[in-house]
């Protein structure tokens, strides 16, 4: 499981209520199988990678959760939800000014060439429910940007986790999550490694989902 995926999928907002999921860019399914596990909605994961959708869905069909667990192929632009949602989320692509590379499904994977925030942001603010959430993962030098995007769709951040890899580097990663309403912006820290160790914090963040 990839460390990004694991991140967003342990320490994004899920509540009692949410009864509706929709996962943007599933790849192999990794984030919407842990929110399965930490909630009871149905949620669906699209993704515009054929063999990835396929990838999900058989991973989907394997999982304790797999009757409320759908997988689509299918592009951000072109997908037709069938409602709102409670919570969208994605792990979205992020080498935005760095070459292209040769085989397109990593190309496909890691460049918002394929899928932008803005796209991301101008779905949410269309199907989202009143009171939903939209949950990313994002580089953290892409915060600002993230940020300008999100609001110029009516999106506001509530709550941000700034991530680094061990105590003395710079933050690498950060967790976005925003809703509709104007609010306070709750930011923590989250440190991953302590020496060859994962730090008790991020030990006690993924303890559910690692074996």
């Amino acid at each position: 499981m990839g460390t990004d995926a694991v991140l967003l999928g342990a320490a994004m907002t899920l509540l009692p209520e949410d009864r509706t999921l929709l996962d943007i860019g599933t790849g192999t399914g990794v984030i919407a199988l842990m929110a399965a596990q930490r909630c009871g909605a149905g949620i669906i994961g699209i993704d515009i990678d054929s063999p990835s959708a396929e990838e999900a869905a058989e991973n989907f069909s394997l999982s304790p959760w797999a009757g409320r667990l759908r997988a689509e192929n299918a592009a951000l632009a072109s997908f037709r939800p069938p409602h709102k949602f409670d919570l969208i989320f994605s792990n979205p692509p992020y080498y935005d000014n760095s070459l292209l590379n040769p085989d397109a499904r990593e190309s496909a994977a890691r460049h918002t060439e394929s899928l932008s925030y803005r796209e991301i942001a101008a779905f949410s603010s269309e199907w989202l429910e009143e009171e939903g959430r939209l949950s990313l993962i994002l580089p953290f030098d892409c915060k600002p940007m993230a940020l300008r995007t999100a609001a110029s769709f009516g999106l506001f951040p509530f709550r941000a986790i700034n991530i680094k890899t061990t105590a003395r580097k710079p933050f690498r990663r950060v967790i976005l999550e925003f809703s509709r309403r104007r609010a306070e912006c709750t930011e923590s820290e989250l440190v991953l490694q302590d020496g060859n160790a994962r730090t008790a914090q991020y030990s006690e963040l993924t303890e559910d989902f690692y074996l």
